[in-house]
This record gives structure tokens, sequence and C-alpha cells, in this order.
């Protein structure tokens, strides 16, 4: 493992850790994969740990794809995409140069308010939007934009599908395609443009992949002990952790 030769013993269990919790968040933990977003920004800073962690995304949306296929909602994934896309490449430029104390306090401060945004849904019973169409642009920008400039797109894609009130199965195969769509698309980008994606980072990658396939075979067996019911709860709860995490980070 020459690779991890420049790693402390810390830095290695977090980056395996940080595998892990991506396998558990593909395999339907959403709301945990805030955790591995603060857990490899410690490690290797804010815009190189996206070089890092899409790879991995990648090869988790295809192991949820081939999962979960069944259930996606289509109209939901096409409503979203063309946004998406055009929020991605507002971020291509944006984050490229963005000073790294910065990317860090933006991340920390988009969380949060993400968290408040998902308790007020969930509190408002009645506070569904599936025919509001600033609501689905909104979402979609903001999904494209924050995924690009630190993997953060699953905040606000689970406060799309928690307003859209949409099932377990349906949340998590839904959120797969979206994801492996939009994730595909980014790798150029990083490879090319940000250029965080290298030979070095993905024999890191390669080295962690038993950890990734590990995290999403614990993740299908505890999502399917959890029911519909709580599974909403769940998410809000996931991900006002890793909102506290990030916020917390220094």
């Amino acid at each position: 493992m020459g690779i991890f030769a420049a790693y402390s013993t810390t830095s290695l269990i977090l980056i395996a850790l940080s595998a892990f919790i991506i396998g558990l968040s593909k395999a339907g933990l959403k709301g945990i994969d805030m955790l591995n977003v603060t857990i490899m920004t410690i490690v290797f800073g804010g815009k190189a740990s996206t070089g890092i962690v899409l790879p991995l995304l990648c090869i988790a949306d295809v192991m949820a794809v081939k999962y979960y296929h069944r259930h996606a909602q289509w109209p939901h994934v096409i409503k979203l995409m063309p946004w998406m896309v055009i929020g991605i490449l507002v971020g291509v430029f944006v984050g490229k140069d963005l000073n790294e104390a910065i990317f860090r306090k933006v991340m920390a401060t988009i969380i949060v308010f993400t968290v408040i945004i998902m308790l007020v849904i969930e509190f408002r019973k009645a506070m569904v939007m599936p025919n509001n169409k600033l609501f689905v642009s909104g979402m979609g920008l903001v999904s494209g934009f924050t995924t690009m400039l630190g993997n953060l797109a699953g905040a606000f894609s689970n406060i799309y599908f928690l307003a859209m009130r949409l099932p377990k199965n349906d949340f998590i195969g839904t959120g797969a395609w979206i994801f492996l769509l939009i994730n595909w698309f980014k790798l150029p980008f990083q490879i090319f443009y940000w250029k965080n994606i290298n030979t070095n980072s993905l024999l890191t990658d390669l080295a962690l992949v038993p950890s990734l396939i590990l995290g999403f075979w614990c993740g299908l067996k505890l999502v399917a002990r959890i029911k519909d019911d709580l599974y909403r709860k769940v998410v809000i709860v996931l991900t006002l952790i890793g909102a506290i995490f990030i916020f917390l980070k220094r």
C-alpha cells in the first residue's frame, strides 16, 4: 500500500471510515453522507477532497442503481436534471479558485440552512410543493452547485424528496439514478479543469473500494429494517448530525 505511505494511521482510519459511510449513504441511509464530506475535508482539504470522493461516489452510484433501479420515479429525475446541470456548470467556474477557508464556511452555512428547511417541512405536514416550478428549479440549481463545490447535493435532494413525500424505496431509487447521471457528468470537469483527480487520487480510491462495498452491504441490511414512516425521521436526524460536524469543523 505504498500510496498510503504519506498518511498517518489516523488519516488512514478516517478515509476508510469515509468510504464506508459513502457505501452506507448510497445504500439508502441518506444524510449520513455529510459526515463523509467532513471527514474527507479534514484529511485532504476542501477542494482536494472532492477529487478523492467523486470516483467513489460514481462506483457506489452504479451499485445503488443496480439494486434500486426498479423504484426510480422518472418524472422527478426529468424535472430536476436540467437545473442540476446548470448548477454544476456555475459551480465549475466559481469553485475552481475558491479560497478553502471560505469554501468550508459556505458548506457549513448551506448545510445548516438545509436542516432548518427540512425541519420546517417535517413539522408542517401540509407543506408539499410537487407542482411548484420555483421550488423544483431552486432545488435543482442549488443541488447542482453544491455537488460541484463539495458533493453536498444529497442534502438538497433530501429536501426535495421529503417535500414530495416519496416512500422509502422511491426516495432511494430516484436519488440513485439522479446521482449516477450527475456524478458521472461531473467527472470530466474535475479531471481536466479542476485537475484534482489524478493517478494518485485514483489509486487511493482503488484501495478504498473494499471499505465502500462493505458500507453498502451494511447499509442495505440497515435500510431494510427501517419502516417507511420512520425513514423520514432517520434522514433528518442524520442530516442534522452531519450539519453539526461540518459547522464545528475549523
